[in-house]
Parts: C-alpha cells; sequence; structure tokens
C-alpha cells in the first residue's frame, strides 16, 4: 500500500477482505467443479466491483485506473480466475460508457453494474488472434439493422453471460472496416460451441460464439462505423493494465504461502527458512513483485491522464507483469517441492490460472512489437 492515498488504501482493504472470505475458501472448488461464481461476483458489485471504471451516472463507481488496478490485485488474491472474468466485465461495460450514446449507457451499463447480467468481449477468431484487424465477421447492413455472421473463439463467459461486445467487419479490408456492435443473449442465430477444457481458469466458461443471420439493431452499434478498431485497441489498453493486476495478485499470494511453506517445512533437520539459496530466492521473488507493481501503476496513471505514452507504457507493464509474476508463482511451487503439485495447495492453481495472461489481451510478443515499434518510430 505504499504510496497510496486513505481512500485507495480503504479500497484495497475492502477487496483483500472479500478475496479473503468470500472467494479464497471457494477457489479450489469453482477450478475442480468449473462453477461460474455468479452470486459471488453479484456480492463484489455490490461493493462497486461491477463497474469500478464507469460513470456513477449509470451505476458505476466512477474510480480511476489506479484504483482499478489495486482492487484487482486484491481480489484475485482470493481467485485470479474469477478475477480475470470481472476485469473483462469492467472492460465491456467501460466500452458501452465510453463510447455508446445516452440510451445505449442507460440500457446496458445499470443492470451490468449490479452484475445483474454479465458481459462478454468478442474479438478474437480462429483464424485471427494476434492479427485482429483481419478479422471475417462480417455485418451487412440491412435498412436499420446489421445481419452478422461469422464466429468468434475463446470468449471468457460465452454462453453464460447476457451481453456480446462484438467486433464486425461493416466495411473494406484492414482497421478501418470494422464496427462493434452489442448483441444480447436470446438474439435468433447466436449460439455457442463446446464449453472449452483448459489449463486454468476454470471458473469461467470459455466457448466459441457463433453468428448465423443475426439481426442487430442499427441503435446497438457502439459509436460510428469503422470506429470498432479503435474501440477495442482503447480497451485493451486497460484490458492489459487489468490483466497485469490480476497477476500481481497471483503472485504476492505465491510469495505468502512459498514463505509460510518455508517457515514449517524442515529438512536436513532445520526449517527451509534457514537455507540461504532459498532465502535468496525468496528476495528476489518480492524484488521482482514489487518492481512489476511500480510498472503496472505507473502505466494506470498515464492512461488516466490520457498521456501519449500511456499505450507503450500499458504494453510494457503487461509484458513485463505477466511474465514476471508467472516466474514467481512457478518459483514459490518449485520451493513447497512434492507438495506444490498437489491440487491440495493452492500455489498449483495460482500457476495454471496466470499462464494465459502472457497469451490474452495481446500476447507477450506482440507487447514487445509495440514497444519496439515505438522506440523507433520515436
Amino acid at each position: 500500500s505504499a504510496g497510496l492515498t486513505e481512500e485507495q488504501k480503504e479500497f484495497q482493504k475492502v477487496a483483500l477482505d472479500f478475496a479473503s472470505k468470500e472467494m479464497a475458501p471457494h477457489m479450489a472448488e469453482w477450478d475442480e467443479k468449473e462453477i461460474f461464481p455468479v452470486e459471488t461476483m453479484r456480492k463484489a458489485a455490490q461493493l462497486g466491483f461491477g463497474g469500478i471504471y464507469v460513470k456513477p451516472d449509470v451505476g458505476g463507481s466512477g474510480l480511476s485506473r489506479l484504483d482499478t488496478s489495486i482492487i484487482f490485485e486484491a481480489l484475485s488474491t482470493g481467485c485470479t480466475s474469477t478475477t480475470a472474468y470481472m476485469s473483462i466485465h469492467n472492460m465491456c461495460v467501460w466500452m458501452i460508457d465510453t463510447f455508446g450514446n445516452e440510451e445505449q449507457r442507460r440500457r446496458f451499463c445499470p443492470s451490468l453494474c449490479s452484475m445483474e447480467k454479465f458481459a462478454s468481449y468478442c474479438l478474437t477468431e480462429p483464424g485471427s488472434g494476434s492479427d485482429a484487424a483481419s478479422l471475417l465477421t462480417a455485418a451487412q447492413r440491412k435498412g436499420d439493422a446489421y445481419v452478422l455472421n461469422g464466429s468468434k473463439a475463446f470468449i471468457s463467459g460465452a454462453g453464460d453471460t447476457d451481453v456480446y461486445v462484438v467486433m464486425c467487419r461493416t466495411g473494406g479490408p484492414g482497421p478501418k472496416g470494422i464496427s462493434c456492435l452489442v448483441l444480447e443473449k436470446g438474439t435468433p442465430g447466436l449460439s455457442f460451441g463446446k464449453k472449452e477444457k483448459k489449463v486454468g481458469w476454470n471458473s469461467q466458461p470459455t466457448r466459441a460464439v457463433i453468428f448465423e443471420d443475426c439481426v442487430v439493431p442499427l441503435g446497438n452499434r457502439l459509436g460510428a462505423e469503422g470506429q470498432g478498431f479503435n474501440i477495442a485497441m482503447k480497451g485493451l489498453n486497460g484490458g492489459r493494465i487489468n490483466i497485469a493486476s490480476c497477476s500481481l495478485g497471483a503472485a504476492h499470494a505465491s510469495v505468502l504461502l512459498a514463505q509460510e511453506h518455508l517457515a514449517v517445512r524442515k529438512q536436513f533437520g532445520e526449517p527451509l527458512a534457514n537455507n540461504q539459496y532459498l532465502q535468496f530466492r525468496l528476495a528476489e521473488m518480492a524484488t521482482r513483485l514489487v518492481a512489476a507493481r511500480l510498472m503496472v501503476r505507473n502505466a494506470a496513471r498515464a492512461l488516466q491522464e490520457g498521456r501519449e505514452d500511456a499505450a507503450v507504457l500499458c504494453s510494457m507493464a503487461k509484458l513485463f507483469a505477466t511474465d514476471e509474476c508467472f516466474a514467481i508463482c512457478n518459483q514459490a511451487l518449485q520451493m513447497h517441492g512434492g507438495y506444490g503439485y498437489l491440487k491440495d495447495y493452492a500455489v498449483q492453481q495460482f500457476v495454471r490460472d496466470i499462464r494465459v495472461h502472457q497469451i490474452l489481451e495481446g500476447t507477450n510478443e506482440v507487447m514487445r512489437m509495440i514497444v519496439a515499434r515505438n522506440l523507433l518510430q520515436g
């Protein structure tokens, strides 16, 4: 909590308390039984965590990007997978709040902020992951509606969620031909693939989303035609900070688990905590965690202030934090020895849940491309 205001320390305490009481005791069960913990998330929404950086006039909390990062880091200590879904949900609500007109904001945001309804973000396709601008899902204008055809892959929450923020092609090739439509569950022609079996992130379902002649009213388009790619990228800048923050929480929890294990476990007649090699590794883990946290919070401030370097700082923070935090969790597992590989011990779940953070919201290879391009054009 170093460098935080009193108000931010309070948000952090509320989120940490919620994580330890409402999430951590159920984390293993949600993972094993693949439970999407709707009621727990609705409880989190009562604390204002359903629309953290959404404007208050439509039910949001109106907090800053830094406040959001602090909250997601704290919640992630209780269940990284569930918090990561909540971060995607928050990103979707922010997109509607920011780029929607008044009617759209009032129609969608209140029930999403209360988590009465849940949202999914639909960008990735079977043939376009990192190259998002080549997406093929197309919406043809017919009178006062669009007819939507295509499919999306790896969509968090899909099938169990109510609102789908969809990037689709309404014009020519490339990013300028992409628009953003909001679909509601139950739209004729909207269907879902099988629930994917995943290494981690098991407390949130992942499915393909399929559109077959879905008729979407013109009033469900966010922003102007052709603005979709810009909306998607602006959303992802915040999404990258959010997912990096979830990695921080998993790493923080893993450092504490390792610390506790070293104090309790004895080998060669003394606690592992007396072993200097392990002391040094623990010191390195804590140091890398603090460095990653500072990078994420710096990027969050830059995004909040609308600084020119915000996008590249978000990419740097996502790259550094997700790589370092995975290494921290993996080292914590190693410190547990054989116990770390048992599902009775939480550390293995943190390792599984944050591995995907190096892939989604833009792979870390794409983060390197963004940073390099910025430097070479600079």
